[in-house]
């Protein structure tokens, strides 16, 4: 078996100034804000528990973050530092932890501040591949976006339609994340019409191109308009972000989760809504749908910015499961289960 060394530089670096040395490193390729948050999280929770006295070798009394050497940071005391960052958390969280902390020792390696990477000697929880969620019902989606451009529900403080019909139509017509939702600008949508399109960074700063059907382009507009005439065209430049608040604020992450539950309520559809899903469901009825309708798995990759061909597959396999579900449902083929019986 290979020897893992241990990390043990000649220089001994503060650990947290080269957390931000790579997160800096990782900034040039244009990551969504909401990823670099999620390193920099990843990062500072193990080097929290690096510096506990309980995990750094030798029973060494513990020292400040701040002051923690790279030194100090070896196999040993990363596996018992993920042992305890992992207890209380799933395993998704725990797997996106160890291939943060795996690309911050490759930088490091190739950087010259570490002679090796130690993360090979530290364990990964397996991830079940994720199924997809889409909403349930064959005309959910459809009931879903003509209760919202109906006439508001009177029981809104601040209705605003347009804007909630974008939303929907955004992760169900084109399949956009919640955070690439709220990295939006007004410039985004680009090109000619009937040739729209919407530039969307996605998952690991990839971009990605995706077409618009002109429906879909007029209630952009539509939106765009109604926010002109309440906070005034100024405010409605290219670089302003596409989705805001009641007050033209950027819509935040909470909001935006808060305004697509609160649409699923006016639809009366909460119970067709797979448990955890919320935002998410609509991108894979996208999805769902497009695999239904014949696209291949490499064509669901490139429309949903998927890293690898296998997270596409599940959706063709889902749906494959579904149609052999509706066939098994045939009351004829009920009918032939009991005469074979008989």
């Amino acid at each position: 078996m290979q020897h893992i060394p241990d990390v043990t530089g000649e220089r001994d670096e503060k650990l947290i100034v080269l957390i931000d040395e790579f997160l800096a490193a990782r900034a040039i390729r244009k990551p969504s804000a909401h990823t670099l948050a999620a390193y920099r999280r990843d990062l500072t929770a193990i080097a929290r528990l690096l510096a506990d006295g309980d995990l750094v070798p030798d029973g060494t009394a513990p020292l400040p973050l701040a002051t923690l050497p790279i030194s100090a940071v070896t196999a040993r005391s990363l596996r018992s530092a993920f042992a305890h960052f992992a207890a209380p958390r799933a395993a998704a969280s725990v797997y996106r932890a160890w291939s943060t902390w795996n690309s911050f020792f490759a930088f490091l390696v190739a950087d010259g501040r570490v002679p090796g990477n130690p993360m090979s000697a530290v364990d990964k929880p397996r991830v079940p591949t994720p199924t997809p969620k889409p909403l349930r019902g064959e005309e959910t989606p459809e009931k879903l976006l003509e209760a919202v451009a109906e006439a508001p529900d009177g029981r809104q403080r601040h209705p605003w339609p347009e804007r909630d019909l974008v939303v929907l139509a955004l992760a169900l017509c084109a399949g956009l994340r919640l955070a690439e939702l709220l990295d939006l600008r007004v410039g985004s949508v680009v090109g000619r019409a009937g040739e729209r399109r919407v530039e969307v960074l996605g998952k690991g700063g990839r971009p990605r191109s995706v077409p618009i059907e002109p429906e879909l382009d007029a209630l952009v507009e539509r939106y765009l308009e109604s926010r002109r005439r309440r906070f005034g065209t100024r405010t409605v430049t290219r670089e302003s972000p596409l989705l805001v608040d009641r007050f033209s604020a950027p819509l935040r992450r909470g909001g935006l989760q808060y305004l697509v539950e609160s649409c699923y309520r006016r639809a009366g559809i909460v119970d067709r809504v797979p448990a955890g899903a919320q935002l998410h469901a609509l991108r894979h009825t996208f999805a769902t749908r497009l695999a239904e309708d014949g696209a291949s798995a490499s064509e669901i990759m490139r429309l949903l910015g998927h890293a690898t061909l296998t997270t596409s597959q599940n959706y063709i396999d889902v749906t494959a499961g579904q149609q052999r579900a509706a066939i098994k449902a045939n009351r004829t083929n009920r009918a032939l289960a009991r005469l074979a019986a008989e």
